[in-house]
């Protein structure tokens, strides 16, 4: 990354808002309740399965991808102890051990079927732990 960082609390900003947004869309909509917990990740990767089957345009769902991204990022902030980050617009949760990770694209890979936010997570966590 060539552009300026910023942390915390600024980097943090919009990406925990989008969280926020789809927590509560979730919880009134689809009556599924997300908690920041790893396991609930496995039901937003369920939820991004069924958008996709369901034929929805990419462009319809864009928002909402990326407010599961959000969602996740925010996951692995919680667990692991990183922190947002962000550049050029983009944002990117780094973890303790320098790692930079993007949630928010790995939603978008979901929703082709090619990612996975459980995963992602997994793999964060896991990473910190050693």
């Amino acid at each position: 990354m060539n552009a300026t960082q910023v942390t915390r609390p600024h980097a943090a900003t919009k990406p925990v808002r989008w969280a926020a947004d789809v927590v509560a869309a979730m919880r009134e909509g689809a009556r599924l309740r997300l908690d920041y917990s790893a396991s609930s990740l496995w039901r937003v990767d369920r939820t991004i399965e069924e958008v996709h089957r369901e034929g929805a345009p990419y462009a319809a769902v864009e928002s909402v991808l990326r407010g599961f991204g959000a969602y996740a990022g925010e996951v692995m902030v919680r667990l692991t102890g990183g922190e947002w980050w962000t550049a050029d617009g983009d944002h990117w949760v780094r973890t303790p051990d320098g790692r930079l990770w993007d949630p928010i694209d790995e939603a978008r890979r979901c929703y082709h079927g090619e990612g996975s936010l459980r995963l992602l997570c997994h793999d964060a966590m896991s990473i910190a732990r050693t």
